[in-house]
């Protein structure tokens, strides 16, 4: 079957004029007329009834005009809905994130430029939200302390800091620390694996200061309750500090104590329009070594 043919039946069924279904079609009426004669020669059908002043669709030709007029009415909203997401009017994008804090106002920058976008966000660990990318489960990913790696691009988003979560009211309120006043004290963190406690535990280890760990939590809402509820210092990093009153986040100076949060795609697919359009909501620059 072929489809030129259809297309210009399709054209004059619906303009009822060989004239109006070349221009339609952005092609010559011969041409027109010569797709038409030769779906008819081939199927041994008449489908057009040519007069003087008109053509009509003979009930054959009616027929077959219900079945190209549906045909390639979809057709034409495939285009549109296609034409409609390169122009970034609609479309799906899959987020990942290890936090909320960083990806939120990303977000909305988003929803600001391109309110047609619908936007599906997954949140989890570091470990989750880098294997949600690399598993295309996410088209792009907020991510903290991401090692580079061959098919993976990563731009720097911003750096936080290492701070002590004490309960309000605490002598160390509106103060700086040094690391090694945590040394001996009762603290209540997340659990190993995670970025901020990985990181804490390794600067811990270069000053040579050993905190008492009491709890071991698996979640930041968790650590700011057990805080709270004075059971022992937290720690919190700089750009996820809570603004619950019961709670007061003080900076803590030493060394490594910094992480490094990106914003990452994978490389082959950081051309596509929507990926770009969320990347370009983070600095241009290459993250650090």
């Amino acid at each position: 079957m072929n489809l030129f043919q259809l297309r210009a039946f399709d054209a004059v069924a619906r303009e009822g004029s060989f004239t109006r279904a070349a221009s339609r079609l952005f092609i010559s009426q011969p041409a027109v007329t010569g797709h038409i004669k030769a779906l008819e020669e081939h199927y041994q059908i008449t489908l057009l009834r040519r007069t003087a002043r008109r053509v009509e669709l003979t009930e054959e030709g009616i027929k077959l005009a219900a079945i190209t007029r549906a045909m390639f009415g979809l057709a034409e909203e495939a285009q549109v809905l296609l034409e409609a997401n390169r122009q970034l009017l609609t479309g799906r994008l899959e987020v990942a994130a290890d936090g909320p804090h960083r990806v939120m106002p990303m977000l909305a920058s988003l929803r600001a430029r391109y309110p047609g976008i619908t936007v599906n966000l997954r949140l989890g660990n570091a470990q989750e939200t880098l294997a949600a990318l690399l598993s295309e489960h996410a088209d792009v990913a907020v991510m903290t302390e991401v090692e580079p790696r061959k098919g993976l691009h990563l731009q720097t988003l911003t750096a936080s800091h290492i701070c002590a979560l004490v309960p309000a009211g605490h002598e160390w309120e509106g103060r700086s620390i040094q690391i090694k006043q945590l040394d001996q004290q009762i603290m209540v963190l997340r659990e190993p694996n995670s970025i901020t406690r990985r990181t804490f535990d390794s600067a811990c280890a270069q000053a040579g200061i050993h905190p008492r760990v009491l709890l071991e939590l698996d979640s930041r809402e968790a650590v700011t309750e057990a805080v709270a509820a004075q059971l022992g210092i937290g720690i919190v990093s700089s750009v996820e500090v809570s603004h619950d009153p019961r709670v007061i986040a003080v900076p803590v100076s030493g060394a490594g104590l910094v992480n490094r949060h990106m914003i990452g795609c994978l490389e082959r697919r950081r051309e596509l329009r929507l990926i770009q359009a969320f990347m370009a909501l983070a600095p241009v620059t290459p993250a650090p070594p």
